[in-house]
């Protein structure tokens, strides 16, 4: 049975704390669709990128998904960046939710159906200590999970000695010893020079990834490290599509590939950066320290990519500490792990139920989150 036409009437954003942008699309005969078009520190911007949007899509019919996602991407000339990618990136899974409300259907079955009914899940620890990283996975393992990810370090300078390592070597132990698998995020903090060493240091304690040992402009320095180490490397919550992840999956710089839905065009895009992936047996781990939408997207991605490995989800991040996962969501269950999984929701659309009287209320005062900037010893700017 053909779907009933479904006109675009509004597209509305809230900015609501700790730092998420969410997108509501309406229909004439009130269908209604949510996604996440949250960008930590520019949610201003993206709510200003918008307003062509709704000047190109108001009247439009949203069943025509593909349709709208090229013509947001090339119809405006200027294309790609971290705004744009954004603001489409919201559109899309708001589009996919309403279409998948009006068949019925979750947005994997519409994408080909389901290859899995869960997902492995890791979580965030913090703590600069190896004690305190101890009792932070501790607490992890007693949630159900057995991943984990956290800092490789604070700083690191250009150049240094393997003792500046062993602080680093200490705290991933102390992790383990509490039942963890651990990921290291090197936030690109790390240059070349040290980074090398570092890496080659880490290879004997068997970690799950190595995520951007160094940032993803700096290709050469990656493919230099991927091919020094056996440790796989992730990278990609920087990079905003199928383009920018082109070249890694081609000179064979990356295991692991971390697009993030609310900033590399949704789901539609993130389900072709994933089979390029998978072309290149490369696994896919969708970076998502945002709100629910934003990790509800991401699962409607492990229903249908075979190759998603795991999924973030931003349990303990403490820029979103007093809101988390289940703020605005009147079901909470669907996005609550259990014994290290989540399941892939069953639900229409992106599988959970967003309070709209609650997201109108908090978006009356919205937020004006900015990230924090970090210094290192010697007063210089440090990476996030």
């Amino acid at each position: 049975m053909a779907l009933p036409e479904l006109i675009i009437d509004r597209i509305e954003t809230f900015l609501v704390p700790p730092r998420w942008l969410f997108v509501r699309v309406e229909t004439r005969d009130g269908a209604v669709g949510w996604g996440e078009a949250s960008l930590e520190g520019y949610g201003e911007a993206v709510m200003g990128a918008f307003e062509p949007i709704r000047d190109r899509f108001i009247g439009h019919d949203a069943r025509r998904i593909e349709d709208i996602w090229q013509i947001a991407y090339r119809g405006g000339f200027y294309r790609g960046g971290p705004v744009l990618m954004s603001a489409l990136s919201g559109l899309d899974q708001a589009l996919w939710d309403l279409k998948g409300h009006a068949a019925g259907m979750p947005a994997w079955e519409m994408m080909g159906g389901r290859v899995r009914d869960k997902i492995r899940a890791y979580s965030w620890i913090g703590g600069d200590r190896p004690h305190d990283i101890g009792a932070a996975a501790k607490e992890r393992h007693d949630q159900g999970f057995t991943a984990i990810k956290m800092n490789a370090t604070a700083e690191m300078d250009w150049i240094g000695t393997p003792k500046l390592f062993d602080d680093v070597i200490a705290r991933v132990e102390a992790a383990q010893a509490a039942g963890m698998d651990v990921g290291l995020d090197f936030h690109g903090r790390v240059h070349r020079p040290l980074a090398k060493r570092l890496a080659a240091a880490l290879e004997p304690l068997g970690l799950l990834f190595i995520e951007e040992p160094l940032l993803s402009e700096n290709f050469e320095g990656l493919k230099e490290i991927s091919g020094l180490v056996s440790t796989p490397i992730a990278l990609g919550e920087r990079l905003f599509s199928r383009w920018d992840f082109k070249r890694f999956f081609e000179q064979a710089a990356v295991d692991i590939v971390q697009p993030d839905l609310s900033h590399a065009g949704g789901l539609s895009e993130c389900r072709r950066i994933a089979a390029m992936a998978e072309a290149h047996d490369v696994a896919v781990a969708p970076h998502c320290p945002l709100g629910p939408l934003a990790l509800a997207a991401c699962l409607q991605l492990a229903g249908t990519a075979p190759n998603v490995a795991i999924q973030e989800m931003s349990i303990g991040i403490h820029y979103n500490v007093g809101h988390d996962l289940t703020s605005y969501v009147k079901d909470p269950e669907v996005l609550t792990a259990q014994e290290g999984y989540l399941a892939i929701p069953t639900g229409p659309g992106l599988g959970i139920t967003i309070d709209e009287q609650q997201v109108r209320e908090v978006a009356k005062e919205g937020h004006r989150w900015r990230n924090p900037i970090w210094r290192t010893r010697d007063g210089s700017f440090a990476e996030w």
